[in-house]
């Protein structure tokens, strides 16, 4: 057990002259020999046995010791951070029982996996990549946008290997099984020298959301899909009663990676389940911006509808509601239990993608007010498109932020995914979920002030929603430069509402009756925040003794 070049007399020698010069008692004599014979046996082994802080990165040690009494226990896993490109790569902080497919699957987008070890017991493993070439353009991918699995971040980093070796043949069953699987389902067995990326089937994706218990929009779909990479496409659609999408990376290896990652998932916890494969279509043509398809490389498309003839070349059917993508009884649904469905992207630890749960929040946060200017009733109008709102509350100390109380969960989500982002006043406002359930009202002793940034509009007549299958639910729309106008008297023409629109300040572009119904028109303004403000402006704006203007946003263009 002790080293070569340390004989057995040497160490007697030893311990005899040490024993001697200090004249210790007999029972220090046998001790010197205890820790002098266990310091020999450490050295021996060396220093990749010695564990150190995982934040250190790889694996000092040599291809021998990867060949072990169980195939890993002895494999180590602490080096210093290796920045010399390797074909083997050293993953970390893998979940619990993560299986090899899974570890396979971070790989696959980028080419052919050779070899894989798992360390089951370290929550580690290893993968030796088919080139070098591939090895380093999965680390560049996952440097700037870090992988994951089971929603749990893995770290990933070159080896100061170049080549993985193991005698461990259940652990390399496993492996081989994992990596067969993967290399039938891209289709890559013809790869079999593994240079390059191997090719996705397409850098389109066909979503299908199961268990649709709450909203989901294009917005939300580009919000979790760019997160792997440059979204380009989308199109939404129902069909066989499901609402499902195309969409379109800029590269096949993001749109592999998303599918990797995404499929399966959840959006929401416990529905909004995404089945994800590829399509056999290699881009999408879009010919419309609108809540239905959107082209995000063409600003200047129009925002009419889809052409059905268009749709067909798609095999799709183009949905029949608006901007939710979800029929007017949905909000029937939002107070159902939902069945737990294994894996949700918003399940904690949380990804990188803000999508809000709308179960059981319904007062949102609106921050980077202008305090001047904004009013609990500017609030109330704006949001009002998006849902009925119950109570507006102005922060009496931080006036440039609001309490919003929408009427459920859905309409929160619907009004926090259209309005986020958008500009009010001149400031880009932030809309987010609030950790209060209910806005609360003043109590008696709050002064004038703090009274008048609280209001409550539970009985407002000017709620859109009230109405069960009310025809607005089929038009919930993002905010644009053209505005719907409805309830026009028959005595109020085309000069007469222009003047009224400029006599606020707003300069009208172009205006258009509907042809089949005076009552309604279309007016188009210089930018979407001035339509916005147009809106909270002259919403229920009396236009002779008993008919009121209603204005909201439109989808179409003049």
């Amino acid at each position: 057990m002790l080293s070569s070049d340390v004989t057995n007399q040497e160490v007697s020698s030893r311990v005899s002259v040490a024993a001697a010069e200090a004249r210790v008692p007999k029972q220090l004599f046998f001790l010197l020999i205890i820790i002098i014979i266990l310091r020999l046996l450490l050295s021996d082994h060396g220093p990749e046995s010695t564990l150190r802080s995982p934040v250190g990165c790889c694996e000092n040690m040599s291809s021998a010791h990867l060949s072990t009494v169980d195939g890993t226990d002895r494999l180590c896993v602490s080096e210093r951070a290796q920045c010399v490109p390797s074909p083997v790569l050293h993953l970390r902080q893998l979940p619990a029982d993560t299986s090899e497919q899974e570890v396979v699957d971070l790989a696959l987008p980028f080419g052919r996996v050779s070899k894989l070890i798992t360390l089951r017991t370290k929550n580690q493993a290893f993968l030796e990549m088919a080139s070098e070439e591939a090895a380093v353009t999965m680390v560049n991918y996952y440097a700037s946008a870090p992988p994951t699995i089971r929603n749990q971040p893995v770290f990933i980093q070159y080896s100061t290997h170049r080549e993985l070796k193991t005698d461990n043949l259940t652990n390399q069953q496993r492996a081989l099984q994992a990596i067969s699987t993967a290399a039938v389902h891209s289709g890559s067995l013809a790869s079999s020298e593994g240079r390059g990326l191997i090719p996705a089937p397409s850098a389109v994706l066909r979503i299908i959301v199961e268990n649709l218990f709450y909203p989901v929009t294009l917005e939300v779909l580009q919000q979790i899909f760019s997160k792997f990479g440059s979204v380009l496409k989308i199109i939404t659609f129902t069909r066989n009663n499901q609402f499902q999408a195309l969409l379109q990376f800029s590269d096949a290896v993001h749109a592999q990676h998303a599918k990797a990652s995404l499929d399966g998932q959840n959006i929401y916890n416990g529905c909004c389940t995404l089945r994800i494969d590829f399509s056999k279509l290699s881009a999408l043509n879009v010919k419309y911006n609108n809540d239905k398809s959107r082209d995000f490389t063409r600003a200047d498309l129009p925002s009419g509808e889809l052409d059905p003839a268009g749709a067909a070349a798609f095999g799709v059917a183009l949905p029949p509601y608006g901007a939710a993508a979800f029929p007017p009884s949905f909000h029937q649904h939002t107070g159902l239990p939902v069945a737990a469905v294994p894996g949700s992207l918003m399940s904690p630890p949380r990804m990188a993608l803000q999508v809000a749960p709308p179960a059981g929040y319904s007062v949102l946060l609106v921050s980077n007010l202008d305090p001047e200017r904004v009013s609990p009733h500017c609030l109330f109008i704006l949001f009002g498109v998006y849902g009925d709102v119950q109570r507006v509350k102005i922060l009496f100390n931080k006036k440039e932020n609001a309490l919003v109380q929408m009427s459920d969960a859905t309409q929160a989500q619907l009004a926090m995914s259209h309005l986020n982002g958008q500009r009010l006043h001149g400031n880009v406002i932030r809309v987010t979920l609030s950790k209060h359930p209910v806005v609360q009202l003043p109590r008696g002793g709050a002064g004038p002030e703090e009274q008048t940034l609280t209001q409550d509009f539970s009985g407002s007549a000017l709620h859109r929603f009230k109405k069960p299958g009310s025809k607005n639910f089929n038009n919930i729309f993002p905010p644009s430069a053209t505005l719907h106008l409805s309830n026009i008297p028959s005595s109020v023409g085309e000069d007469a509402l222009k003047d009224l629109f400029s006599s606020r300040g707003f300069a009208v572009k172009a205006f258009k009756f509907f042809q089949k119904d005076r009552k309604m028109a279309l007016l188009q303004l210089a930018s979407v925040e001035e339509a916005v403000e147009a809106l909270i402006a002259l919403h229920d704006q009396q236009l002779d003794h008993n008919q009121h203007l209603r204005v909201s946003f439109s989808k179409s263009t003049i």
